[in-house]
């Protein structure tokens, strides 16, 4: 996974951005050794106080639990020390937590055979101790040189030599140089420090980053997410959007149902009815015949306005003719209630049709049940593009805010819920605010594809 960088960063040469991250760097060694230490010294205890106890089952049990725990909760921290000095965030591991409620043995069955539970125990009672070991001594050496050097020749006059028989100045001096004894023990020795400083100071920022790498790549191979655990949730995330995405479609199509059969099916048979009515009369009183025409000619009138009402459920011929936003504008339009319509979409965005479709319908069906239940006496609609920072998903916002007595909430066979099937069907999620007094935020997201924007 690569990490974001703003444009000033990129035009920042290499080398002045790995010293931006060496206080970070040098902060997370020097903490990671101690820390990993605590750590190690508790798991083990506890590990060690599981064996020796597990014969009485009970006692062992609680103390392997703990220590697994204590192990989840190290490698937590590292994760988010890790993210903190700027390295690549690690996607987190399914706990399973969610299905660990089943009671106390189903909740052990769960947590034993969960293997990020034991990798991360491995991690904390063997490897992090050997890494933050490693990593901390040649962080503490790198600096303590680094950090000496460069300010050696202010305490190295006070450094008492008068039982030292051998120097390395001097010897230098001798051989590389032959300046024998003419030179000053004193100034090659606070030189030659400096150098040695500058070059450790020069390096610095390679071996804290290189450091922080290590660490880095460890954690990544023991606490990161298994590849299995992103197919498992994108497995659980299409089954339950087919689900949701059936049901959506069968309400819709029992809505349907209901609504030919209450209104333009009822208006159809009076039709016929009048039709056959006014043939029977069309010789014998043909003033009745003509008024019997006359009322068949509206009920057809009527019944056609319905059909087009009920045509609006389906994409209107606006949405595929000028896109998204002028068909929300044109709902927007028809409405009973006052309708702002805002749009942050960048000039020429061009969505897939479904994604269209479906976000129009979302809007409609939010709108309508703001109008009916709410109270409102204005509404909100808007449509945004949203790019998550960590990864290159975009996703599509619809979002509908009316200022109306609020506690709306998702009940079965009613609007919201069906909205909420809808919106599970393209893989998105749905969220509703509305605390009483209001007002009603409710918030469709909706995935696109990654070429979508550019």
């Amino acid at each position: 996974m690569e990490t974001t960088m703003s444009p000033d960063a990129r035009t920042t040469p290499l080398y002045l951005r790995l010293w931006a991250g060496v206080p970070k760097e040098l902060l997370f060694l020097f903490i990671a050794f101690p820390l990993g230490v605590v750590m190690f010294a508790v798991s083990i205890g506890l590990f060690s106080a599981a064996a020796g106890t597990f014969a009485t089952f009970f006692l062992g049990v609680i103390f392997l639990v703990g220590a697994l725990y204590l192990a989840r909760g190290a490698g937590t921290v590292e994760l988010a020390l890790l993210g903190w000095v700027g390295r690549p965030v690690i996607p987190r591991p399914d706990w399973n937590d969610r299905t660990a409620k089943t009671g106390f043995l189903g909740w052990l069955k769960v947590l034993f055979a969960n293997g990020h539970y034991w990798l991360y125990l491995v991690w904390t009672m063997i490897v992090n101790f050997i890494i933050t070991t490693i990593s901390f001594t040649i962080a503490v050496v790198w600096f303590s040189i680094a950090l000496g050097g460069i300010t050696g020749w202010i305490w190295i006059g006070f450094v008492p030599d008068s039982d030292r028989d051998f120097s390395v100045s001097r010897w230098v001096a001798d051989r590389v140089f032959g300046l024998g004894d003419r030179v000053d023990p004193l100034l090659f020795d606070s030189l030659l420090w400096l150098v040695v400083g500058l070059i450790f100071t020069a390096t610095l920022p390679f071996v804290t980053r290189g450091l922080t790498w290590m660490h880095w790549g460890v954690a990544r191979g023991l606490l990161g997410a298994f590849r299995t655990d992103a197919l498992e949730k994108e497995v659980a995330t299409l089954t339950e959007s087919r689900s949701a995405a059936v049901a959506a479609e069968g309400t819709a199509l029992r809505r349907l149902e209901r609504d030919i059969h209450d209104g333009p099916q009822q208006r159809l048979v009076r039709l016929q009815m009048d039709i056959a009515a006014a043939e029977r009369q069309l010789d014998t009183d043909p003033d009745a015949a003509r008024r019997l025409l006359e009322e068949a000619r509206q009920q057809s009138k009527d019944a056609l306005e319905e059909l087009r009402a009920l045509s609006r459920g389906f994409a209107p011929p606006i949405l595929l003719d000028r896109g998204l936003v002028a068909a929300l504008e044109s709902l927007a339009v028809r409405s009973a209630v006052t309708v702002r319509v805002v749009s942050s979409l960048p000039e020429g965005t061009d969505l897939p049709t479904e994604l269209e479709r479906n976000a129009y319908f979302i809007a409609a069906e939010g709108l309508t049940n703001a109008v009916k239940h709410s109270g409102a006496t204005a509404i909100d609609l808007r449509i945004d593009l949203r790019r998550l920072p960590d990864s290159e998903e975009t996703w599509l916002d619809v979002t509908v805010t009316d200022d109306g007595r609020g506690g709306a909430k998702a009940v079965p066979e009613h609007g919201l819920a069906g909205l909420q099937e809808r919106v599970l069907g393209q893989g998105g999620t749905l969220d509703i605010s509305s605390p009483k007094g209001g007002p009603t935020v409710v918030a469709a997201h909706l995935p696109l594809p990654a070429s979508v924007v550019e």
